[in-house]
């Protein structure tokens, strides 16, 4: 290798490296909705949940599956609003593994569930997360836009996940949802393990 590729090569290392990392990129500069939007997006267990709520309703029906996409991101960003303006930080990460290994075993296993009880399931992981979310952005000074850029996503995420498992018609396709859902519950069953060490 000649000097000038060595010192081309340094240079161009030099250039890309970044001033700062961040974890979350709350506070990256994309813009308080774009940032909340990458907060979901790099948190393990929000995401966990989320994917395990829709494709639990996926499995049920259509109608269960448009349920939860439209209350799951209203209680997440309600609930988030309560813990933005009501909570400081709230640390529950027992109960936040806990929901999406729930919700994860429920898709493994596919009991027969009404519509309503589907969606509350979704509700309910949508307050508590968004609660969780909500104590967050209010410790680094993130606003409601960053909570909505959050509830957005969820919803986003939460269509297509449920259109894309309701389309399902052939039986190695559904097994194969619940074998997804078997792997979430089985990443809560680690994740336990990790804080009770």
């Amino acid at each position: 290798m000649s000097v000038r590729a060595a010192k081309v090569g340094v240079g161009a290392a030099l250039v890309t490296m970044p001033a700062l990392g961040h974890a979350h990129l709350v506070n990256s500069g994309l813009g308080p909705f774009y940032d909340g939007a990458l907060h979901l997006l790099l948190s393990p267990a929000d995401v966990l949940g989320l994917v395990a709520a829709t494709l639990l309703a996926g499995l049920h029906s259509a109608r269960a599956g448009r349920l939860t996409a439209t209350i799951l991101p209203v209680t997440w960003f309600l609930a988030g609003l309560a813990g933005l303006y009501l909570f400081g930080a709230l640390a529950l990460p027992w109960l936040s593994v806990l929901s999406f290994a729930l919700l994860g075993a429920l898709v493994a296993f596919n009991p027969p569930l009404p519509t309503a009880a589907v969606a509350l399931l979704a509700g309910l992981f949508g307050a508590l997360h968004g609660l969780l979310n909500g104590s967050a952005l209010a410790v680094i000074g993130a606003g409601w836009t960053s909570l909505l850029g959050i509830a957005v996503t969820v919803w986003v995420i939460g269509l297509l996940v449920s259109a894309a498992v309701v389309s399902l018609q052939a039986g190695w396709a559904r097994v194969a949802v619940r074998v997804a859902g078997s792997w979430v519950a089985a990443v809560g069953i680690l994740m336990f393990g990790w804080m009770l060490q």
